[in-house]
Parts: C-alpha cells; structure tokens; sequence
C-alpha cells in the first residue's frame, strides 16, 4: 500500500492524536500525512453544544465533513475522539481500530471542588458535566464554554470563570497536567461515553489497511467502550445527552456505571451492572433499561 493520508480536525489536540497514530504506523512501517478538515463543529462556536447537535441535521457535528471527505476517497483512515462519534455511522464506514484508552476522568482546571465559593463561574460546554456539578455544587454558577483547550484556558485565565471542566486525557496529551487543580473520580462525577478512547475510522471495504492497523487496535479497550456505546445507543446515540457511563475490565469481569441526570441537577439516576466481557453489547442495553426503569426516561423527554 502507499502512503496513507489521515483525516483529523485542526485543534491541537485533535493534531496531537492524529500525529500519535501517524508515529504508530511509522514504526509498523507504513508511510502517513495529515489532512486538516474543519467541521461544523468547530466553524459555529457562539453556540451551545447541546443546542448545536439538536439543530444539526447530522448527530456528529465534530465528524460529519471529516466522513464525507472518508467516502469521498480523500483520505484513508480519520482519527477521532471516540466520545465525538454517535453510535450509528454511515453503513459504508467503520470504527476499525480502537487503541488502548487514556485516563477518560474529568477534571476540574482553576479552583478545585472544595475550594469553589458560594456564586463562583465554572465554564463547561457539556451538559453531562454541567449536570453534574449542579448536582455536586448546586451554589455554583454554571456557564457555557466553547472552543479549544488553550482557548478555554486563555478565557479562564482571563477571569472569565473561577473553574473550568475539561478531560483529563487531552490536558495529559497536550503536556498541561500541571493546570489541573483537581481529578473528579467516576464515583464522583460519571465521564462521558467514550471518553479517553480514540477511534481510526475507515472505509467499510479497506480490508487491506485494516489488517495493516490491528496492531494499534486493543481488545479491553474496545470491550469496555462497547459496553458504553451500547448504553448511549438505547438513549438515542447522540452524544449530548445528559448520560455519563464508564466501564471497567478488571479479572475479566466487565462492569458499568451510569448516570443520568437532569439538567438542573436535582433528580439524579444511577445504575451499575457486571458481565464478562464477551457480553459487553448485552450489558450496556441492561444497564440502560435499568436507568430507565427508575425514571431516566423523563430526563431524556425533557430535552
């Protein structure tokens, strides 16, 4: 095969991930480039995320140009947040490779969770999270953030907010770990689906690349997003919803964690089941019809 040409959003993080699969795939001997295309995404930053993906007429506003070019034989492989993708894809693409996943926490950037006061601005652009914290700190004023990490960073350290939440991942993968004040454990604030995973995705039919990428690929990583994916999808599949799961492989017993949680932060629904990991599709439609059992469903109907 020649030399494969990667489709990525233009951010620095997403820069950053697509230049770590490029260096994967150098060491395995293939040749690779990189293709910046912007997304609907990231051209509309005035408005909110979850208001952005209900007016869009396509789930992934940060993948949906970036596919097209895929289909398109623009590129060969596009590299994403896996948390970015909705659980169902065109037919003729494929996630094709799912690397080992990164720490998919949260974290707090500015005041930590303790140290917030009566009225302080945490800015979030996810309705998960600032669900979440109004449910933690309901004293606390959540605002809307938008735009890339250094951007939102920059906002913070214009004292437009006393806190900002972001992904632990993506400030370890830009070398930003000293900005976090605090890590919200999973047991205290649910990440999101996906969260901390990559996904290369691919033309249905690129058998050939395909077996050029399993290496890259890990087996408990994919198990333990398939979990989660599958929670999402009985809710719809899109990916701002109010739903934070995490799933954990552990002496190959595979159990999930979910939360659903209105908007105001007062009604919160847990939900935890365990499996083996050769039934991670299983267990996330069972931990999803348990969420809705006990009310879960008014959530997402009042969006």
């Amino acid at each position: 095969m020649q030399s494969i040409t990667i489709g990525t959003r233009g951010s620095k993080l997403a820069l950053w991930q697509a230049r770590w699969v490029q260096k994967q795939l150098n060491t395995l001997g293939i040749k690779a480039s990189i293709t910046v295309i912007k997304t609907t995404g990231d051209r509309i930053t005035d408005v909110g995320l979850s208001a952005l993906g209900a007016q869009s007429s396509s789930k992934g506003i940060f993948i949906k140009e970036i596919e097209e070019a895929l289909l398109d034989g623009k590129i060969d492989l596009a590299v994403h947040s896996l948390k970015d993708i909705p659980t169902e894809i065109d037919t003729r693409l494929s996630i094709s490779v799912i690397p080992k996943r990164a720490d998919p926490r949260d974290v707090l950037v500015g005041r930590s969770l303790n140290k917030l006061c009566h009225g302080d601005r945490v800015g979030t652009s996810s309705l998960r999270r600032a669900a979440q914290m109004k449910h933690l700190r309901p004293d606390v004023e959540i605002l809307e953030i938008r735009g890339n990490v250094d951007t939102r960073l920059k906002k913070l350290d214009d004292n437009q907010y006393d806190s900002i939440l972001l992904a632990a991942a993506g400030l370890h993968r830009l070398d930003l770990e000293s900005r976090i004040a605090d890590i919200l454990e999973s047991d205290v604030m649910i990440p999101a689906v996906g969260q901390g995973a990559l996904a290369i995705e691919t033309r249905s039919d690129s058998d050939e690349l395909l077996a050029l990428l399993r290496p890259i690929h890990d087996t408990e990583t994919e198990k333990m997003v398939t979990a989660e994916r599958a929670l999402l999808a009985a809710f719809g599949g899109g990916c701002h919803v109010p739903l934070g799961a995490h799933a954990v492989l552990k002496n190959n017993i595979l159990t999930l964690n979910a939360v659903a949680v209105s908007p105001d932060g007062k009604l919160v629904i847990r939900a935890r089941r365990s499996s083996k990991p050769s039934q991670a599709q299983s267990l996330g439609q069972k931990t999803a019809e348990q969420l809705l059992s006990r009310g879960a469903r008014k959530i997402i109907d009042s969006l």
